[in-house]
């Protein structure tokens, strides 16, 4: 049977809840005699200067306390559970979901399809609104949770229904309408597929969202993703060149319209159709602050405008000269980022000749050549492609093929398993600019 309350991993020192004698182990069971459903309600219920908190001890003995504090002033507590609640799993069965094109065989954890409405809030996760009550609707305008990312992929509710595969996809969407007469903060997502949410669709969702503006700051458009598992699921075309530079058409023509009544964009395109059509990335100040970096909007053009920043800042060569990395170095990259990847090195070599950097685009067998992607690389494909070369003094890794927090790929081979199958040191650098330039200048 599972306990009551929320079980308290950590105390912060010094903090109320110490002084309190509140220790790791205890249970939060109310405040102010209410139960706590999760951290929404913990972080509103603990805002007021003065509170009754009821704490289970692991003996049993429940502890209510009184508590006079700052206004907004938390406890010091870390919970056990982040959200303080289950995370709840998606009920759609979507056409486009990469979930559902994963080989099996695979850890547990990458199988799991969260649409929880609170991770859009803390890890800025996109929702498809289908798995949200009501209730969970009252909350976010009750405690004016901003802002929250939607996976809108069409407006249109009979085809958004076909492609989530879920009969209450299209009715969702009426809770836009109450997110917007709110003044909730909100960025979209569609994810397009050929032959079904482009063209005249896509031109009709672009035209319903702007009704939303500006409560609705962006929203992006990336193509889906199709891996070689795709047995036995809806069949789904790879776009074209062509169809990249119509896509564009598209959204530059509507950015066009938008920008000078708004002072936004509205809708962007992430970095792969640029690349897919042939045509030169935007500027920095088209992407209206990079809202939408997590989609990969502007993710590139960040990286460039950072890269060229830390160049102009570094000091001359004869003045770095015992802080220079000399010799060979080796990077990877998924194949889409790799011309610009390659770019910065060249750059970076223009000005110390000393240092020698190899850029390898690591084509990605794992899960089948249409995946480009840098963050979908494998360690194993990794080892295949550079096995038996010189990769010099260190192999580079970029950080976002690795767990969150881990040195582990998405294959479960880790960074010590890639160094010893390779016979190379490795190091991992950040996806920026700026930690790109750094990775080379030893640090004082």
């Amino acid at each position: 049977m599972k306990e009551k309350g929320h079980l308290i991993q950590a105390v912060e020192e010094g903090g109320i809840a110490e002084e309190m004698g509140i220790e790791p182990g205890d249970r939060l069971l109310e405040i102010n005699g209410e139960t706590v459903e999760d951290i929404f309600d913990y972080q509103y219920m603990i805002e007021e200067e003065y509170v009754e908190v009821l704490i289970a001890k692991p003996s049993g003995e429940e502890w209510l306390l009184e508590i006079d504090k700052d206004y907004e002033e938390d406890l010091g507590v870390t919970f056990d559970n982040g959200l303080m609640d289950d995370y709840r799993s998606c009920t759609n069965k979507c056409i486009f979901c990469f979930i559902d094109q994963m080989p099996k065989g695979m850890r547990e954890t990458l199988y799991f399809k969260d649409d929880d409405s609170r991770l859009s809030f803390l890890q800025g996760n996109y929702v498809t609104l289908t798995n949200m009550s009501e209730k969970d609707v009252d909350r976010i305008i009750k405690y004016h949770l901003s802002p929250i990312n939607i996976s809108f992929q069409t407006t249109n509710p009979e085809l958004r229904c076909r492609m989530l595969h879920n009969r209450f996809a299209g009715e969702s969407l009426k809770k836009v309408d109450r997110f917007y007469e709110a003044g909730i903060q909100m960025n979209g997502q569609i994810v397009l597929c050929k032959g079904f949410n482009d063209g005249e669709e896509l031109e009709r969702s672009i035209r319903d969202l702007t009704k939303y503006l500006p409560h609705l700051q962006s929203v992006s458009v990336v193509p889906v993703g199709l891996s070689r598992f795709r047995e036995g699921l809806e069949p789904l075309e790879p776009f074209t060149r062509e169809d990249a530079r119509r896509v564009l058409e598209q959204i530059h023509r509507w950015q066009e319209k938008l920008y000078p009544e708004y002072g936004l964009h509205f809708v962007h395109a992430s970095d792969e159709w640029y690349i897919l059509a042939g045509e030169e990335l935007p500027r920095e100040e088209s992407y209206d602050g990079y809202l939408q970096l997590e989609n990969g909007v502007g993710m590139i053009r960040l990286m460039l405008e950072e890269f060229e920043d830390a160049l102009a800042r570094l000091e001359e060569p004869e003045a770095l000269e015992n802080r220079i990395l000399k010799g060979t170095y080796s990077s990877v990259t998924g194949q889409i980022a790799y011309p610009y990847i390659r770019r910065m090195a060249d750059r970076l070599m223009e000005r110390f000749p000393e240092v020698k950097i190899q850029v390898f685009p690591i084509r990605n067998d794992f899960f089948g050549e249409r995946i480009t992607v840098t963050g979908l690389l494998t360690g194993q494909d990794i080892i295949a492609q550079l096995k038996g070369r010189d990769l010099g003094e260190i192999l580079y890794l970029p950080e976002n093929i690795l767990r969150s927090g881990e040195r582990v790929l998405l294959d479960d081979i880790t960074v010590e398993d890639l160094a010893g199958a390779l016979q190379v040191k490795t190091d991992i650098v950040k996806s920026s600019g700026y930690d790109f330039v750094d990775a080379f200048i030893r640090k004082l």
